[in-house]
């Protein structure tokens, strides 16, 4: 077989016939950097490159918040894009501190804490951003008549002796049209939104339409890269809000350039909620991780759970549960695309998730 390499594209001559792969826009190969060519039985060719993106696609950030500071901005449900918080004035758009900085606050001081027994709860005019989640002051959207154009209702667990609304913590927000889980509330005036759930623009631009796998991972992709940078945090249990644990991530890079063919996949038409990337370009170029995963569903590798669970070196990553299960479709969905050689790596599987 010959095998040529051009900067956009990758030409295969057999006696059997010549296929040529054509690389997206954007995307450049460096020819000279081709090695380590060889048949592996069971994967077909393997070769290694040089590639480069000279137009990398726009990433969904969610973690450059504090320009929205000073602005008028309305929150959407992302699954369906109806209204949740309309024009809501972010005058302070702050990071929350980690998990554990009380008890580093005790370290520090040479004095009792002054923030013990004091939440962080934001005003009405703020919103504090969490690894995975903001936190809004809804009091006036939750205990006055809602706008048609808010949807969002609280379930709470009902009562004979309660039969007005009473706050409790951890009680589900829901969108109204769709019945998807956008969060939850922690007080009678702070509501917890998750970032997988919601998007937040300002108020003068129309709500994006994005594919839901797309958007969950690369959610999901971000906070693993911001914590890693922030925190040196590799590895990653995501559990949903019922406080089981679905899924074990470790972090291997965060500078992959995935190029893909979607249109010669077929094993995804059976998964609705991945129907979405059928709809992509036949050949795209994104941003991904790549990450190491273990799925715990029905007890699944319970005893690398729990010792994970216990190690402080592990950063746990709180979801809905039903995102949970979306994102665990979207890894198999990811190693199921690799070559059958390397889709695990110590008793891991592999995957990527795009940014």
């Amino acid at each position: 077989m010959a095998v040529s390499v051009t900067p956009s594209s990758l030409r295969m001559q057999s006696p059997g016939g010549c296929t040529e792969l054509r690389l997206p826009a954007g995307v450049r190969l460096a020819p000279s950097s081709c090695r380590g060519l060889q048949h592996v039985p069971g994967d077909g060719l393997h070769l290694r490159l040089h590639a480069r993106a000279e137009c990398r696609p726009e990433l969904i950030s969610v973690f450059n918040q504090s320009s929205q500071a000073q602005e008028c901005c309305t929150f959407y449900c992302q699954s369906c894009g109806e209204v949740v918080i309309r024009d809501r004035m972010l005058l302070r758009v702050l990071p929350l501190p980690g998990d554990n900085w009380g008890a580093l606050v005790d370290e520090w001081c040479c004095h009792p804490n002054p923030f013990a027994n004091k939440p962080l709860h934001p005003q009405e005019n703020d919103c504090f951003t969490g690894d995975c989640f903001y936190l809004v002051n809804l009091k006036s959207d939750l205990w006055q008549p809602r706008p048609e154009g808010a949807p969002v209702e609280t379930h709470h667990p009902s009562s004979e002796n309660h039969p007005k609304l009473t706050p409790k913590a951890n009680t589900k927000v829901i969108c109204k049209r769709c019945k998807v889980m956008l969060g939850e509330t922690v007080s009678s005036e702070t509501t917890k939104f998750y970032m997988t759930e919601i998007i937040i623009l300002p108020s003068e631009r129309n709500f994006p339409i994005i594919p839901r796998s797309q958007f969950v991972q690369s959610i999901i992709a971000q906070c693993m890269v911001e914590l890693s940078s922030a925190r040196s945090t590799f590895r990653f249990t995501i559990q949903g809000h019922d406080d089981k644990v679905y899924i074990l991530l470790w972090l291997l890079n965060s500078d992959s350039l995935v190029i893909e063919s979607l249109g010669q996949s077929t094993s995804i038409q059976k998964f609705p909620v991945l129907e979405d990337v059928l709809k992509a370009d036949a050949s795209s170029a994104w941003n991904a991780v790549k990450v190491l995963y273990q799925p715990c569903i029905k007890s699944r590798n319970a005893e690398l759970s729990s010792l994970w669970e216990n190690d402080i070196s592990v950063h746990s990553l709180t979801l809905p549960s039903t995102t949970c299960l979306e994102l665990l479709l979207i890894l198999s969905k990811s190693n199921a695309t690799l070559p059958p050689s390397l889709r695990c790596m110590n008793s891991f599987q592999v995957a990527f998730l795009k940014m």
